[in-house]
């Protein structure tokens, strides 16, 4: 797997009701190169938040086979499967999932918690220096509730960078952002 960094063979991903099958992903087959970025593109409906949530580890496809690093993903187990998530992959939710009872900094922080490589005193000067980088110096001590939804984006993203993840997934990342952070975002 030369350059390549993930790679899908025949991703399939079928969702079965009372009623119906519905086939979210029909045989996808692709090759991710590293540093590069990507757009999956597509009309409501058409698989793409399914697709970002096997890419980041979160779903299982039904039948097919994901390579992260060379190694067959959904050969591990679910404990090792969280490992390497918390490791390799960062994430930007379209809906924040911002937990409300803490302050920015600390919805940034708890991907660290669980991430044996970053020492506990290390974790809040990290989340304050991304909360920085995204000019929320003033919203470090905040509760979502009182942020506006580009501030909330923006924290997500930070809490997105605070492992140093070799890949970011992003369901709309930059909806609620205003064009100057937009910019920023697609920059960084």
């Amino acid at each position: 797997m030369e350059n390549k960094y993930l790679k899908l063979e025949n991703i399939c991903k079928v969702y079965n009701s009372k009623t119906e099958k519905v086939i979210a992903l029909n045989q996808i087959n692709y090759q991710f190169e590293v540093g590069k970025f990507y757009a999956i593109m597509g009309h409501s409906g058409s698989g793409k938040s399914t697709l970002i949530s096997i890419l980041g580890l979160i779903d299982r496809p039904s039948s097919g086979k994901y390579y992260l690093n060379g190694e067959d993903v959904f050969k591990l187990d679910d404990y090792k499967l969280s490992k390497l998530r918390n490791k390799e992959i960062g994430f930007i939710f379209q809906n924040f999932y911002l937990d409300e009872h803490l302050k920015a900094y600390e919805n940034v922080m708890i991907p660290m918690i669980i991430n044996e490589n970053i020492p506990k005193d290390e974790r809040k000067n990290r989340a304050i220096t991304l909360l920085k980088k995204l000019n929320l110096e003033k919203r470090i001590n905040h509760f979502p509730k009182e942020m506006s939804g580009g501030e909330q984006q923006r924290v997500a993203i930070a809490r997105a960078l605070a492992n140093e993840p070799n890949i970011i997934l992003a369901d709309e990342p930059t909806g609620n952002l205003d064009k100057k952070m937009n910019l920023w975002f697609l920059k960084n």
